[in-house]
């Protein structure tokens, strides 16, 4: 299987899309000035005591207050208070290394004996804003790295146990034993198997760096503040997903392709020759049929194979899936087997729609009624081989007497909801057809607009590729006129995910240009 990764870089969002044989199965999409994301770690303040929930809401600055429940203060929730106490007493950092382990908090204990209304506390975002309710918090304060996690207020050495072997395990936690710091955990990860111990240590240093330089911003302001923001979801995002497979990572920007070559060169010395930055005139989504394939595959109807299709629904409280056969066979004799096919064919695509739309919580799945218990066992079977490459905390039941599954997967950010609905291009929505004009000659206008009033020379316009072919058709194109005309520098490219009678106008810095009135555009 060959990996991809297709970075998208505009002004206000960056895109990330993951390919396994140029097939989409992951796609995450975040603003620019995103804040509030999961790792980043807050000065808060407590704002409300709920004992009967045993948990506090935090003011750590966002609308809604955050929740922060008793048993995520952490085991050694005393120790990193005693700490915070100390740093802003005496507006200076206490050394880690003098600082003594208190006893780890009761499992079984009360909100109330722990913390007060109006205390300072150090919390870091374990999920972000989801619908109507704030950020779901953390007082484990983790530094994550590729190889290992650094945790602060602890003293020990555990190593994943997707690391079977004894000796290597036995290797990896006596090499953290003694390079690791005095008063910090270190969680060994799965991909630190067969890694020296130059590597582990780099890395730690630099997980250490990271933490001295947050902490210090304690003892510079107040709370509620941001003390450590986590990496470019762009380096996250590769930092839990890099392997062997990955063979190209394309990237459109300039800064992001160096800060991700950069880290490829840190996690493998070598291979930073698979990051390229795309400096092709077509989009770069377009130019690797992502955007095709985000059109077809984030409706509410995903068709997937000889016909048969999923209808997804997303609701408050859980996602449901339903599997119909479509256009399938129905003959009685067959009919069995045609539910098992299409079945099976439907975990594979259920799997890879859980990935790609990033679903949490409760899904519950309808597949077609099976009268067979074997071939049941077999679709849950499939179904877990099917999600054995997610990365996220996931339990799967067997299905129950209704044909129905159930599936609950770790909910860390709001599922990836994008609309593929078009307006109508002829009434763009409103119900009302205005006087026809002819498209092109409504661009012409803009473009008189943008070279004679707002003197802009050159500039790239996006259409939607049919009116793109329509423009650069012909002995004597349309926008060969146009360029005589106006004496001006124009590129017309075609994007797909613009709609038929949609347009833009881009400078050679790749900003959008707005500057036009409305009258203007009429």
């Amino acid at each position: 299987m060959v990996s991809e990764l297709v970075v998208d870089v505009q002004p206000k969002e960056v895109s990330i899309a993951v390919l396994e044989d140029k097939s989409l199965v992951e796609l995450q999409k975040e603003a620019r000035n995103v804040s509030f994301a999961v790792g980043d770690i807050y000065l808060g303040r407590v704002k409300k005591l709920m004992p009967g929930l045993n948990a506090a809401f935090i003011d750590v600055g966002y609308k809604k207050d955050a929740f922060l429940h008793y048993l995520d203060l952490g085991p050694n929730f005393n120790t990193q208070q005693k700490f915070l106490k100390q740093a802003l007493g005496e507006k200076k950092i206490p050394a880690m290394t003098k600082q003594q382990i208190l006893p780890e908090i009761e499992k079984e204990g009360s909100i109330s004996n722990a913390l007060k209304v109006g205390q300072e506390v150090l919390v870091q975002i374990a999920k972000e804003p989801i619908s109507t309710k704030g950020p779901r918090l953390t007082s484990e304060l983790s530094f994550a790295g590729r190889y290992i996690v650094l945790i602060p207020f602890s003293d020990k050495v555990s190593v994943s146990t997707k690391i079977k072997s004894n000796e290597e395990r036995a290797r990896l936690r006596q090499l953290i034993q003694s390079i690791k710091p005095k008063n910090f955990s270190v969680i060994v990860r799965t991909s630190a198997e067969g890694k020296r111990v130059a590597e582990l240590d780099h890395e730690l240093k630099t997980l250490l760096k990271r933490w001295e330089e947050s902490i210090v911003k304690i003892t510079k302001t107040k709370a509620p503040t941001l003390i450590y923001e986590e990496t470019a979801r762009a380096v996250v995002l590769l930092r839990d997903i890099f392997n062997p497979s990955f063979q190209h990572i394309y990237v459109n920007d300039a800064a992001v392709y160096h800060n991700i070559r950069d880290y490829v060169s840190l996690i493998a010395p070598g291979r930073e020759d698979i990051v390229q930055q795309y400096t092709g005139e077509l989009p770069i989504f377009d130019n690797f049929a992502i955007t095709k394939q985000i059109k077809s595959l984030f409706g509410r109807t995903v068709t997937y194979k000889s016909g048969a299709y999923l209808i997804i629904e997303h609701t408050e409280a859980m996602h449901v899936i339903d599997v119909n056969s479509g256009n399938r066979s129905k003959g009685s004799d067959a009919q069995e087997k045609t539910a098992i096919d299409v079945n099976t064919a439907a975990a594979d695509e259920i799997a890879r729609q859980l990935r790609l739309r990033d679903m949490g919580g409760i899904i519950v799945i309808d597949f077609i009624d099976m009268a067979e218990a074997a071939n049941r066992q077999k679709l849950f079977e499939h179904m877990n081989k099917a999600m054995a490459n997610d990365r996220a905390k996931h339990n799967i039941l067997p299905l129950s007497k209704f044909g129905l599954m159930q599936i609950t997967r770790q909910r860390v950010r709001p599922a990836m909801d994008i609309d593929t609905r078009e307006a109508c291009p002829t009434c763009f929505g409103t119900g009302t057809i205005k006087p026809s004009i002819l498209f092109t000659d409504n661009l012409e206008g803009k473009i008189d607009c943008l070279v004679n009033k707002h003197h802009v020379k050159k500039f790239a316009l996006h259409v939607h590729p049919y009116v793109a072919a329509f423009i650069n058709s012909g002995r004597f194109p349309l926008k060969w006129k146009w360029k005589f005309k106006y004496s001006m520098g124009i590129k017309v490219i075609p994007n797909q995910s613009l709609g038929f009678l949609e347009y833009r106008f881009i400078d050679p810095d790749k900003n959008e240009l707005d500057m036009m009135e409305e009258k203007e555009l009429k």
